[in-house]
């Protein structure tokens, strides 16, 4: 087991990119001067860089002054511990895993390119460790590739892959996957899906039925659907996730590639839109490095 110190280390180091461009320089910002407007505008400035999003940015801004009128805080040097109290606050704690019903089915979406076939062996790596018995199921049949590189993965990990026919019917897939997986007793399903761009209808349409297949196989399922959404797209993964959420109702996000990015703040902009928890952070590339979420080391680790 890492200990805290280790753990917050590694978070440190996944998003130290993050820290340098843009969080690094408000913490540089806090001098020992008298607090005064300018101090806000600048602040707001550099809360707006860090892609927090303008609302965001502004609401942060008033809780701060109100909060510095209220406790007396006129040095900007006193400003780090009440932003890191404030950030904080505004990030979902992930809700606590529960087997309910076996197998529980996790649908995990995404579009192309944004890391999700590897982020599901990573997934399956981390319940595997947690002691649960996993199935994966290869729904992306457009991707010979993407089948192959689950496969690939199945099989270092000893996790059983159902797959179909290269451009066969994702739903059936998915049908024999879980059913597979109900007399195999398995405890967890992942499903890959295709990785698909938002604005192509046809592939949203096709998400949707693969969510209902899901649902003839195992009345309950899908348990849970995810998003994984890459850092290093800012705020264009936002639109993205707005309408994956329209399409399947996701209820939490995995946000990769934040070793990568300099945009780590769009943290806050998912929590702030999408109102759903980030589940897990991506900090590099090997197996360990998908960390479930946790606000305040995520919060330390940008700002100090």
């Amino acid at each position: 087991m890492h200990t805290m110190e280790n753990n917050l280390e590694k978070w440190k180091v996944g998003l130290s990119k993050t820290r340098k461009s843009t969080f690094g320089k408000i913490a540089t910002f806090f001098g020992a001067s008298e607090i005064t407007p300018d101090t806000w505008d600048e602040l707001e400035d550099l809360f707006i860089q860090s892609d927090l999003g303008a609302q965001t940015s502004l609401e942060i801004i008033d809780q701060l002054k109100t909060r510095s009128e209220n406790e007396g805080v006129i040095h900007s040097n006193e400003l780090n511990g009440l932003i890191i109290d404030e950030l904080t606050s505004r990030l979902i704690a992930p809700p606590k895993f529960q087997i309910k019903e076996k197998p529980q089915v996790i649908l995990i979406a995404g579009v192309n390119g944004s890391g999700k076939t590897t982020t599901i062996a990573k997934l399956g790596k981390y319940y595997q460790d947690q002691g649960y018995e996993i199935q994966f199921i290869a729904a992306d049949t457009y991707r010979a590739a993407a089948v192959e590189q689950l496969q690939i993965w199945g099989e270092r990990l000893n996790i059983p892959v159902t797959a179909g026919q290269k451009n066969g019917d994702p739903g059936a897939v998915v049908y024999d996957g879980i059913q597979s997986a109900i007399s195999r007793e398995k405890d967890l399903v992942l499903i890959d899906t295709a990785g698909r761009l938002h604005t192509s209808s046809n592939l949203m349409e096709e998400l949707k039925k693969v969510h209902r297949v899901a649902g003839k196989a195992l009345p309950t399922a899908p348990h849970h659907s995810w998003l994984v959404m890459d850092a290093t797209t800012g705020q264009n993964a936002l639109y993205q996730a707005e309408s994956f959420h329209e399409t399947i109702h996701l209820d939490g996000i995995i946000l990769v590639k934040l070793d990568s990015s300099a945009k780590g703040g769009m943290a806050f902009a998912i929590q702030n839109k999408l109102g759903l928890p980030i589940l897990f952070a991506g900090l590099g590339e090997d197996l360990e490095d998908l960390v479930p979420f946790d606000p305040g080391s995520f919060v330390e680790s940008i700002v100090n």
